[in-house]
């Protein structure tokens, strides 16, 4: 099984800290480990030594299903959103990085993609593929949620606000799960609608949480200067690089609310980073296409 890292927290003033989770890991990091660690242990259970999952042409958990493969000695496969991205497999960092891990790709229609959880097509893959242990976009499900619920330890109890960035919400579920009682869960989702609210009562047990949802940039994968300012300007006084798609975003809705007094004095907030550091170099390639400042 794959060894999780200790670390510490990061002080980056008087009331922010931030969690690195990132680093617990040196490439299947971040909460895509904790999402994995009891998956995989079922999954050994089973017998299976195939996991099957999904996701899209810049994805957090492709990249960490293809590692943990390569790690472990397990064949594992990506469904991938998209049919035209077969041919830019060697210009996609997060594809190139898969297929080198021995990941086998699958690319299909959006269309398509739409039906990754019904039975038929789950069928269909099987009579492909043969047996596999299924993992859902995003990895979230409830042995996922249980993961997330180890994120956080004794010493963060002080702690009076924990924020995340939200995707398929097994993340946040885990950590609401595991919050103490005087502990509030502050989502920032990374992308737009209140669909989300749904999906994380699937799976939280409580009721201390709250989703900022002002805060995507204009949808999964937006961003615009202000944002990649943001990130860099972090990255240059704190020594921490955040991802665009996600802890940017927290991070950003994180200060702004602490401008306009959303959090009370002296109250200590825990900011968890979740990794997702290898999308930087893909937004990096979209950010060149279009002439616009780079995420350094």
């Amino acid at each position: 099984m794959l060894k999780i890292t200790d670390y510490r927290n990061f002080k980056i003033d008087n009331q922010v800290f931030v969690k690195p989770d990132f680093m617990n890991h040196e490439s299947v990091s971040g909460n895509k480990l904790r999402k994995l660690k009891y998956n995989l242990i079922e999954a050994d259970i089973d017998g299976e030594s195939t996991i099957l999952t999904f996701g899209g042409a810049f994805s957090n958990h492709i990249s960490a299903v293809a590692s943990a493969g390569q790690l472990l000695g397990l064949k594992t496969i990506g469904v991938i959103r998209g049919e035209e991205l077969v041919s830019k497999i060697d210009s996609n960092p997060t594809l190139s990085y898969a297929q080198s891990c021995g990941m086998t790709l699958k690319f299909i229609s959006r269309e398509h993609y739409r039906n990754k959880t019904s039975e038929d097509f789950i069928s269909t893959l099987q009579k492909e593929f043969g047996d596999f242990y299924l993992l859902p976009e995003g990895g979230t499900n409830a042995l996922a949620v249980k993961g997330c619920e180890e994120i956080l330890t004794e010493t963060d109890k002080v702690f009076d606000y924990i924020c995340c960035a939200v995707g398929t919400g097994g993340t946040i579920s885990g950590l609401i799960n595991s919050a103490l009682p005087h502990q509030k869960i502050i989502g920032f989702p990374a992308l737009k609608g209140d669909f989300l609210t749904e999906e994380i009562t699937k799976f939280a047990t409580h009721t201390n949480w709250e989703l900022m949802t002002n805060y995507h940039f204009g949808g999964y994968g937006k961003v615009n200067d202000t944002l990649i300012e943001f990130i860099n300007n972090f990255k240059s006084t704190n020594n921490i690089q955040l991802d665009p798609i996600y802890t940017g975003k927290m991070m950003f809705g994180i200060y702004d609310l602490i401008e306009k007094g959303f959090f009370p004095k002296k109250s200590k907030i825990l900011a968890i980073h979740t990794g997702g550091l290898q999308g930087v170099e893909g937004m990096n390639q979209r950010l060149r296409q279009q002439n616009k400042p780079l995420i350094v």
